[in-house]
This record gives C-alpha cells, sequence and structure tokens, in this order.
C-alpha cells in the first residue's frame, strides 16, 4: 500500500530517529520539577484540576511563542544577550516571589485559598500568569536557544521541523502538567476546609518560592 504524495511530504520532513530521542528527552524534561511544574502543583492544590489546566495552556503558549522564535533565530540572539538574559530571569523570579510569599501571608493571589478573592480567579488571569511564568522562565530560552538546535537536521527544512518538534514537546507536556495538576487536586477537599487553607497557603506559596529559586539558578551557557 502506497503512501500518499501529501503523508510522504509531511512524514520526510524530520528525522525520525532523533525525533524520538528528542520526545524522550522533553518527557523527562518535562516530568523533572522546574518552575512550570511547581506552578501547576500549586494551582491544582488551590484551585482544582480543572482550573490548572489554563496554567497548563499558558505554558504551553509560551513554549509555542519560543518555537516560532527558534524557526526565525531570533531565540539565539536573544540568549547571546547577557543584558536581556538577566533581565528575563529576574522578572520572572520577582513575580513568583510575589505570589509566594503573598500566599505564605495568606493575602490575595493567584494562589491564595484562605482569602475571598481566590475564588474570583478567572481562567484568563490563571492562563496569562502560566503565559508569563514561562515567557520570563531563562531555563526555557536556553532550552530552545542552546537544547534545541541539536535535533534539528540541517539537511532538512527548518519550518517544517518545528512543527513537528513543537508537536514532539507540547503534546507529551500537555498530559504530564495535567496529570500533576490531577494529583494535586485530589488533596483539595481537605486542603481548602477553612481549618487547613491557611496551611496550603503555606505549601503553595514555598512551591512558587521554589520555582523561583529555580529561575534564579540558571546561569547562560
Amino acid at each position: 500500500m502506497s503512501v500518499p504524495d501529501g503523508w510522504q511530504g509531511a512524514l520526510g520532513a524530520v528525522n525520525w530517529d532523533t525525533f524520538w530521542l528528542y520526545v524522550l528527552a522533553e518527557v523527562a524534561l518535562s516530568l523533572s520539577p522546574g518552575p512550570a511544574v511547581m506552578l501547576v502543583l500549586a494551582y491544582g492544590l488551590t484551585q482544582g484540576a480543572r482550573r490548572s489546566l489554563w496554567a497548563s495552556l499558558g505554558i504551553l503558549s509560551a513554549n509555542a511563542i519560543y518555537f516560532a522564535l527558534s524557526a526565525s533565530a531570533l531565540g539565539a540572539l536573544l540568549v547571546s544577550s547577557q543584558l536581556f538574559f538577566t533581565a528575563v530571569k529576574w522578572v520572572g523570579a520577582g513575580y513568583l516571589v510575589y505570589i509566594g510569599v503573598s500566599a505564605l501571608l495568606s493575602r490575595p493571589s493567584p494562589i491564595t485559598v484562605s482569602s475571598r478573592a481566590a475564588s474570583g480567579r478567572s481562567a484568563r488571569a490563571i492562563y496569562l500568569s502560566g503565559l508569563t511564568l514561562q515567557l520570563a522562565n531563562p531555563k526555557t530560552l536556553i532550552f530552545f536557544a542552546a537544547i534545541l538546535p541539536q535535533f534539528v537536521d540541517p539537511r532538512l527544512a527548518i519550518g517544517p521541523q518545528m512543527v513537528w518538534l513543537a508537536a514532539g514537546s507540547i503534546v507529551p507536556e500537555f498530559f504530564i502538567l495535567a496529570g500533576y495538576g490531577v494529583l494535586a487536586a485530589r488533596a483539595r477537599a481537605f486542603a481548602t476546609d477553612p481549618r487547613t487553607a491557611q496551611w496550603t497557603d503555606r505549601v503553595a506559596g514555598a512551591l512558587v518560592l521554589a520555582a523561583a529559586a529555580l529561575v534564579v539558578s540558571v546561569t547562560p551557557t
């Protein structure tokens, strides 16, 4: 049975041996606790599994933006700028510290459950927090500028390869982040009880502060 010409072109747009190695590497990186995982855990714990999906979608949207930058080689130019890299790192860390400390003090924030303001947290705001976090995460910038190019075959067209590599990254990471959100949400009934809400805030705040520490620890290579 012959493969249609259109499918032959699509399947020939990527080096499949390299692609599957890339997917395995992506799965391993997505499973490891990083700023994105910490944020999704915090939302799953305080807002529930469904609302944590909006944070995941924001994170993955930022990844899609970086894939587009990588296709244009702009990502490598940005990461080569020490000033830009440092600014991105501290903006991201500052944002995480703000919501983490707010949660520790049980003040209104994206992840606070002991405050009435938490119940009014919109899906849009949750999505934007995930988007902001990932765009300002220098670890993400390093991956797209320094690691991703190692999986690109220079003999093939860059654009189609980026489409496949984006799919190989975004699809598994969506399910991994969703899984983390579901696991964290299983404790939500206990976590949102008025008697334990302040402790939940502190745990969520600690998770986000840990994410901030991970962001600050990243250095350009």
